[in-house]
Formats: C-alpha cells, sequence, structure tokens
C-alpha cells in the first residue's frame, strides 16, 4: 500500500509543482513533500531500517493530522486538494489509516530498532 501512495502522491506533487505552483503553492509543495515521506516509508520498510521507518511513518502521521486539520480550518491556503488535505479525503482516507497501521505494525514486529539480535554463542 505504501508503494502506491508513495507512486501516487510523488506523481501528482510533481505534475502540480511543474506546471501551476503560482495557484496553491503550500498545497503542491506539500502534495510533494507527503510524496517524498511515503516513498522513504516504502523504501524503509521493504529494507527493514527499522528507525528509518519508525520516524518516517511518525512524520507522515504528525503530516496527515496537521495538514488535515488545517486545510479545513484555513481553506484559503489550501485552495486545491493534496494528498493529507481533510486526512486525506481524496484518497479515500487511506492516509489517515495507513500511519497508525504502520506505527501499530513496527511496535508489533519488534520493539527494538535496528538492533541486531543477540547471539548464544559466547566462544
Amino acid at each position: 500500500m505504501y508503494g502506491i501512495l508513495a507512486l501516487a502522491a510523488t506523481a501528482r506533487g510533481i505534475y502540480q509543482v511543474a506546471t501551476k505552483l503560482d495557484e496553491a503553492p503550500i498545497a503542491y509543495l506539500l502534495s510533494l513533500g507527503a510524496g517524498l515521506v511515503y516513498v522513504v516509508a516504502t523504501i524503509a520498510l521493504a529494507t527493514d531500517r527499522r528507525t528509518l521507518a519508525w520516524w518516517a511513518v511518525s512524520i507522515e502521521m504528525l503530516g496527515v493530522l496537521t495538514v488535515g486539520l488545517l486545510s479545513l480550518v484555513d481553506v484559503g491556503d489550501f485552495p486545491d486538494e493534496t494528498v493529507w488535505s481533510a486526512f486525506g479525503q481524496g484518497y479515500g482516507y487511506v492516509p489517515l489509516v495507513l500511519p497508525f497501521l504502520g506505527l501499530v505494525w513496527l511496535w508489533r514486529t519488534g520493539r527494538t530498532p535496528d538492533v541486531p539480535p543477540a547471539s548464544d554463542d559466547l566462544g
């Protein structure tokens, strides 16, 4: 799911920034930023870079909650949708649910990021 969202959000952000940045710069730069966060999260999760995954998914959660709230409160700064606008409404609220699932998965699959397993061989 992260890979699909990474591709969709990054492609949309690149298109928006390249073609109509002057129309809604905050919204379009946030779309691109969200896409890059999803790319980092995808790579970190796929390659078991747990510390990076914790950071990326946490930033993702903070971003979707912050941008989601701001896009509802200050509509003037968000004249067009971003991935995280209205808590990811344009993407079926997947951007809102995904970081919670990601953090739960990271927590349940191992609490110690990037620590190699202990060896029983003392010799």
